[in-house]
């Protein structure tokens, strides 16, 4: 029954370009039904995940829609919700994209098994990463614990060709009903913060293509020397997009590698960046305990502190410190922060606080539009000390030194903090409309005392490594 259709469940691959598993799909001649779910594993992400979600469906369904096709929206577990769509429309099975976390495998397991019990198509195709976890090996056949090795191995391979973008889908006879995406009301925990954020996300596929394009012709070329100023826009800013799968990581790949054997000195940099996000992929489909435990066991007996007052100062981007406190508001306000920021801002509360890394985790999962959970594990374990290729112990970011440093004029902290400027900009005031009411913060209030002076809290970090170490 070549008539019979099939499902393709899109998830975190919300595009058409690029697509192996569209290109699949397209290629067996039946009618497609697009679906989204809006499954258990899904409803878990964060606050700014899961409305930047929210965001990327209505846009890939309105593309859809362009294309005469529908994008069916169903709420409930995968394996249920599939299996009913399958009663109702007659189709021959499903494909979807893979995914390689440890929620992510357990659930599409149990659709596989339950799929090929009942004898129907149960297709998972890659498009996430440059490279599958399992095709990248060290000599031994194992994976790679290291990055530079990996790096060394991964650009070796030959990525994937670009797949065009087609022009219309094969439609069912009929449709099954959809939920309606207001219904899910997937920004709620966002509050009043969403119209905040909304203003600097890039949303969909063409917005992707666009960003990619004014990346390469304007800012490649300078991205070696000037990726670490926060205050510069010089980074490509994909990784909201890559997030959801808006444009395919194969696409980044061949379009820098065109601007690398062009002679662009800027392309082999950021090409060994983006492998980056490979590398923390691979890590945590071959040890998926690296988002939730030390990778250095050694680690488990270190003297953490839980979360506390200070944490929650950390949180709300008034520590005292403007670089911390700057980072810590642009993801208030932006729902990304400069990676640069970001390791300034984790090392201060795993260090100079001593606070578990597990609770910035937390924060960051909740806080980012471009919540990667791979790239976040490995970013916080790197900058705490405890995960894999990890700064060395006594690596400690000072924030006021990383500023002077990366933000001599102090452009940056200025656009963030209002406190620090007579006439703040808008992006600054923006913060205090972002944030909780609850935490009753008003713009006219004195910039706080830092919490703890940076040498003081270095000489603290430090005794406790060493005594560890001992």
């Amino acid at each position: 029954m070549t008539d019979a259709p099939l499902i393709l469940w899109f998830r975190r691959d919300l595009r058409l370009a690029d697509h192996p598993m569209l290109t699949a799909a397209l290629a067996t001649g039946r009618p497609l039904i697009p679906v989204f779910l809006l499954d258990p594993e899904t409803e878990a992400i964060g606050a700014a995940a899961k409305w930047r979600l929210g965001l990327s469906v209505a846009d890939f369904a309105a593309r859809l829609e362009g294309m005469g096709s529908r994008l069916i929206l169903r709420r409930g577990a995968a394996p249920e919700s599939l299996a009913r769509l399958i009663a109702e429309t007659g189709a021959a099975g499903v494909m979807w994209s893979r995914a390689y976390d440890p929620a992510s495998i357990a659930r599409d397991t149990a659709v596989k098994a339950m799929l090929k019990t009942a004898g129907q198509v149960a297709e998972s195709h890659p498009g996430f990463l440059l490279a599958e976890p399992w095709q990248v090996e060290t000599g031994q056949g194992g994976p790679y614990r290291v990055y530079t090795p990996f790096w060394k191995a991964l650009r070796q391979r030959d990525i994937a060709p670009l797949l065009p973008a087609p022009k219309q889908l094969p439609l069912p006879e009929s449709w099954p009903v959809s939920d309606r995406l207001e219904d899910w009301q997937m920004g709620a925990a966002m509050r009043r913060g969403a119209a905040v954020c909304l203003p600097h996300q890039a949303v969909g596929e063409a917005a992707a293509l666009t960003r990619l394009d004014a990346f390469l012709d304007q800012r490649l070329a300078r991205y070696a020397e000037a990726r670490d100023f926060p205050a510069t826009p010089a980074t490509s800013r994909l990784s909201e997009n890559l997030t959801y799968g808006e444009i395919a990581p194969a696409r980044i790949w061949h379009a820098a590698m065109h601007r690398q054997d062009a002679g662009d000195s800027g392309a082999g940099k950021f090409l060994s960046e983006l492998g980056w996000r490979d590398f923390a992929w691979h890590l945590i489909y071959h040890f998926p305990a690296l988002a939730t435990e030390n990778w250095r066991e050694d680690w488990d007996g270190f003297p953490w502190r839980g979360d506390s007052a200070d944490a929650e100062r950390w949180r709300r981007g008034l520590t005292g410190e403007p670089f911390v406190d700057a980072a810590m508001r642009e993801m208030y306000v932006t729902g990304t922060m400069h990676n640069r920021a970001r390791m300034i801002a984790a090392s201060y509360l795993t260090k100079h606080l001593m606070t578990d890394w597990r609770v910035g985790l937390a924060w960051f999962a909740d806080c980012l539009t471009d919540w990667d959970p791979a790239s976040n594990a490995m970013g916080w374990q790197w900058v705490a000390g405890s995960g894999p290729d990890a700064a060395p112990y006594f690596r400690i970011f000072n924030p006021a030194t990383q500023a002077e440093k990366f933000d001599p004029n102090a452009v940056y902290r200025r656009r963030f903090i209002a406190e620090l400027s007579r006439t703040p900009p808008a992006e600054a005031l923006s913060y205090f409309d972002a944030v909780p009411r609850a935490w009753a913060i008003l713009p006219d209030a004195a910039y706080p005392k830092p919490l703890i002076a940076l040498d003081k809290g270095r000489q603290r970090a430090l005794d406790a490594y060493a005594a560890r170490k001992a």
